[in-house]
C-alpha cells in the first residue's frame, strides 16, 4: 500500500487554508496534519509533526515564508523539510529568494487545484517543481541578484559535457528539449542530471540554476 504523504499547510488567510486543506484532504493519499498562519509558527510545528511537504505562503506575520523555508530546508539544516511555496508570482519580488532559501519548486495561487495537488506529490517524491518557463521568467527576472561568488567553471568537478547539460538546465531547458538540442536520449539526460546533482551536493533543479548563476556558468 502507497505511503500518505503529510502535509502542513501554511497561509496567513484563512480561507486559503481551508480551501487548500480541503481539496488535499480529499485526496487518498495525501492528508493535512497541520495548519498555521505565520512562519514561525510553521517552522513549530513542522519540527514536532514531521511532514512530507509544506506549503508555505511567502507574505506572512512574525516571520515571513522565506526565513521559515530557510529554517526549515537552507543550508547547514541537517533534516531539511521539503517546502512548496505558494505565491503571486507576478507581485512576489522574493520568490527567487524563496527557492535559494531551500524551496524545492513553487506555484501560483490561482493554480487550479490539480496543480497543488500534483505540486504536492511531486516535491513530495523528491524531485523539484520548477516548470522550465518559470524558470526562464524565474532567471530573468531575478539573475541580477545572484551573487557570484569566487568559484569558477575551472573548480567545478563536472566533465564537459555535464557543464553543457547544467547550462542546458539553468538556461530553462527540460529534459526533452535538453536531448533534442544535444541529440540524446531523454534517459542519458536523466542520468547526466543524476550525475550533476550528486557531484555538486544540490538537491534538485532549482538549486542547479542557483548554483550556475552564481558562477557564471551562464549570465
Amino acid at each position: 500500500m502507497a505511503m500518505t504523504v503529510r502535509v502542513l499547510v501554511c497561509d496567513d488567510q484563512a480561507l486559503i487554508r481551508t480551501g487548500f486543506a480541503t481539496i488535499i484532504d480529499a485526496q487518498p493519499d495525501l492528508e493535512v496534519v497541520g495548519e498555521c498562519g505565520d512562519g514561525r509558527t510553521a517552522v513549530d510545528l513542522a519540527g514536532r509533526l514531521q511532514p512530507d511537504v509544506v506549503v508555505m505562503d511567502v507574505r506572512m506575520p512574525v516571520m515571513d515564508g522565506i526565513e521559515a523555508t530557510r529554517l526549515l530546508a537552507g543550508a547547514g539544516v541537517a533534516q531539511p523539510a521539503k517546502v512548496l511555496v505558494v505565491t503571486t508570482f507576478n507581485l512576489d519580488e522574493y520568490v527567487y529568494e524563496a527557492l535559494r532559501a531551500g524551496a524545492s519548486g513553487f506555484l501560483l495561487k490561482d493554480a487550479p487545484p490539480a496543480q497543488l495537488l500534483n505540486g504536492i506529490r511531486t516535491v513530495a517524491s523528491g524531485a523539484a517543481l520548477l516548470a522550465p518557463e518559470v524558470t526562464r521568467q524565474l532567471v530573468g527576472r531575478y539573475a541580477a541578484r545572484i551573487r557570484p561568488v569566487d568559484d569558477t567553471a575551472a573548480d567545478t568537478p563536472l566533465t564537459p559535457r555535464e557543464l553543457e547539460v547544467l547550462r542546458l538546465i539553468a538556461n530553462g531547458l527540460s529534459n526533452s528539449e535538453i536531448a533534442a538540442a544535444l541529440v540524446i536520449s531523454q534517459e542519458t539526460v536523466k542520468t547526466y542530471v543524476s550525475r550533476i546533482l550528486t557531484k555538486l551536493d544540490l538537491r534538485d533543479r532549482v538549486q542547479v540554476v542557483v548554483y550556475a548563476y552564481r558562477r557564471g556558468l551562464v549570465s
